[in-house]
């Protein structure tokens, strides 16, 4: 599984490491802040590599540079759960609700919106 390097010219390249990953997302990142696109990447680079909280950190500057860029908000809440921060993850699925609304995205509305009854359903949240 996971993504594999293109063969060029017979040749094989070295597989990417997960901090390789991290570091060539936060060039991009560092580059543009704003691109939606690299800074939610780069956070996903971070959660995949268990680092929880920095990636909660990189999604919660998304979230506040382009309020619009709904996936953010589902992937902070639920970053924010496994990190046991159960009151943040209802505010940013809650968040996610309204930024979705904003846009008009019925299908993120109702992911968000499931998200946050599930956290509410388990007592948490609150």
């Amino acid at each position: 599984m996971g993504w594999h390097p293109p063969l060029v010219s017979g040749r094989k390249f070295p597989p990417v490491t997960s901090e390789q990953r991290i570091e060539a997302f936060r060039a991009f990142v560092a580059k543009n802040p704003d691109d939606a696109f690299a800074r939610y990447s780069l956070a996903m680079a971070l959660r995949s590599a268990g680092r929880g909280a920095d990636a909660a950190s990189e999604f919660e500057q998304l979230c506040a540079r382009k309020p619009d860029y709904v996936p953010a908000y589902l992937m902070l809440g639920q970053t924010l759960e496994t990190l046991g921060r159960d009151a943040d993850a209802a505010r940013a699925y809650e968040d996610g609700v309204a930024a979705a609304t904003g846009v008009n995205d019925i299908h993120a509305r109702s992911e968000l919106g499931q998200a946050l009854e599930a956290l509410r359903a388990r007592g948490a949240g609150r």
